[in-house]
C-alpha cells in the first residue's frame, strides 16, 4: 500500500481485452504511483485507489494513467493497494526472462528479439530460426542452477547520457523517454535496460520450466516457458487430470497414452462401419421409394444420423428426372445439412428459398442444391413451399 493525492482526472474511454463495447470512466494521474504501467513486454499492475478498483494503468511519457470507473477529486488524499500476487507472478516471469534470455546468448549465441508475458505461459523470441530439444534440455538445466545458486538481482539508475549505457543488454528506449535509463543487473550474469518489476534475488524465481519451442516468424523460434507459481500451477492442473484420466480409462498413468489409441483404433472402426451402415440404409431407402407402384412427385426424408454422402446416395439411387427430393439430416433442435435435388428448373428455383427458410446457405449445380441449415425445425415450412410448387407445376398431384 501506498499514501499519495490526486493530480487529475479526466474521462475516458478503455476497450477491453478481449474486445466489445468501449467502458467509460476516468484516466486518474497520481503524484507517484507503485501500480507498473504496461510496457517492456510486461502487462500492467492492478489494484485500488480507496475502494475504487484500477482496470487499467498505461504510461503517457513520464506520466501513468491510471483507468478507474468512478471519479475521483483532485488534490484529494488517497491510500494506493497493490494486487501483489498479480505483481509477484509478473516479477516471476519477467526476471525468468532476463535469466533464459542471458544464458541463452552465453551458451548459444542465441539473441532475444522480443518477448510476450501471457497470461497462463510466456514466450521468448530468439533470432534463430532452430532450437534442439537438446539445447532446450542444457538451457533448462543451467538456468534453474543460477536460481539454485541464489544470485542477487539488483536495480540501478543511470543517466541516459552516461556512456555505461552502452555497454548494458537493451532492445532501444521507448521514443517518448525521458528522465534516467534503469538498469536490470543479474550479478556476474546480465546487465540490461528495464523498465520492468523484478525480484531480489533469483531464488524467488523458485524454478523455470521450459515447455519446448515452436516456429516463430522471419527465421526466429520462439521459447515457451514458466517460471515459479506458474510451474507449481501447471503441475496442480496435470496431476488433477492425470487421476481424471486413470478414473476414465481404469489403469495407472503410465497406460494412459496406450488405452488412448487403443480407443482411437475402436473409434475409427467404428466410424467405418457406422458408414457402411448408412451406406446401405441409403440404398434401402431409395429402393423402397421406387418399388412402390405409384411414384410420388416429392420425397420427403429427415433422420438424425447422416451425413451429405447418406443422402447423396439416396438421390443417386432414386434419379432425379421425375421427383423432387428434400433431404435433412441432423439434431432438429440444432443444425443441420439439407439437400434439394430434382428437375435442373425447379431445384434453381427453389433451392436459395429452402436455404432461406432453414436459416442457413447453400449452392448446386445440375439439379442439386445442398448446404447447412441453423433452423431445421422449419422442414415443415419448406414441405410446404415444395408442396405447392408440384401442385401449380401440376394441379391434378
Amino acid at each position: 500500500q501506498f499514501t499519495t493525492r490526486v493530480v487529475s482526472c479526466r474521462a475516458a474511454e478503455l476497450r477491453p481485452e478481449g474486445g466489445g463495447e468501449p467502458v467509460r470512466g476516468f484516466h486518474v494521474v497520481l503524484e507517484d504511483t507503485i501500480l507498473f504501467p504496461e510496457g517492456g513486454g510486461q502487462p500492467d499492475d492492478r489494484g485500488l485507489i480507496g475502494d475504487v478498483p484500477v482496470l487499467r494503468v498505461t504510461r503517457r511519457g513520464p506520466e501513468a494513467l491510471h483507468f478507474v470507473p468512478a471519479a475521483l477529486e483532485p488534490g484529494a488524499e488517497v491510500l494506493l493497494s497493490l494486487d501483489w500476487e498479480r505483481r509477484f507472478d509478473h516479477m516471476q516471469q519477467h526476471s525468468g526472462q532476463h535469466l533464459i534470455s542471458a544464458i541463452a546468448e552465453q551458451i548459444f549465441g542465441f539473441k532475444t528479439t522480443s518477448w510476450e508475458l501471457g497470461r497462463q505461459r510466456s514466450v521468448i523470441e530468439l533470432d534463430t530460426p532452430l532450437v534442439t530439444a537438446e539445447q532446450v534440455a542444457a538451457l533448462e538445466k543451467s538456468v534453474n542452477e543460477k536460481i539454485r545458486d541464489r544470485v542477487p538481482v539488483t536495480v540501478r539508475e543511470l543517466a541516459a547520457d552516461d556512456p555505461e549505457v552502452e555497454t548494458v543488454r537493451s532492445r532501444g528506449l521507448p521514443d517518448d523517454h525521458v528522465g534516467p535509463v534503469r538498469v536490470v543487473d543479474i550479478k556476474g550474469i546480465d546487465s540490461n535496460l528495464c523498465c520492468g518489476t523484478h525480484v531480489s534475488n533469483l531464488s524467488d524465481l523458485q524454478v523455470i520450466k521450459l515447455l519446448g519451442v515452436e516456429k516463430g516468424k522471419k527465421n526466429k523460434t520462439n521459447l515457451v516457458f514458466l517460471a515459479g507459481n506458474r510451474v507449481l500451477k501447471s503441475i496442480e492442473q496435470s496431476h488433477n487430470t492425470e487421476k481424471a484420466l486413470t478414473s476414465l480409462l481404469k489403469n495407472g498413468p503410465g497406460e494412459h497414452v496406450e488405452a488412448v489409441r487403443r480407443l482411437q483404433s475402436s473409434v475409427k472402426l467404428l466410424q467405418k462401419n457406422n458408414l457402411n451402415l448408412l451406406r446401405d440404409i441409403a440404398v434401402l431407402i431409395a429402393r423402397d421409394f421406387k418399388s412402390k407402384p405409384a411414384p410420388r412427385q416429392l420425397f420427403v426424408l429427415h433422420r438424425k444420423e447422416g451425413d451429405s454422402e447418406f443422402m447423396n446416395i439416396i438421390a443417386n439411387e432414386i434419379g432425379t428426372e421425375e421427383t423432387l427430393l428434400f433431404l435433412t439430416v441432423g439434431d432438429e433442435k440444432e443444425a443441420g445439412l439439407f439437400l434439394l435435388a430434382g428437375p435442373v428448373e425447379a431445384v434453381e428455383n427453389l433451392g436459395p428459398r429452402v436455404a432461406e427458410l432453414l436459416g442457413g446457405k447453400g449452392a448446386g449445380k445440375c439439379g442439386r442444391f445442398q448446404g447447412k441449415a441453423a433452423k431445421m425445425s422449419r422442414r415443415g415450412e419448406v414441405q410446404a413451399l415444395l408442396q405447392e410448387f408440384i401442385s401449380h407445376q401440376n394441379p391434378e398431384a
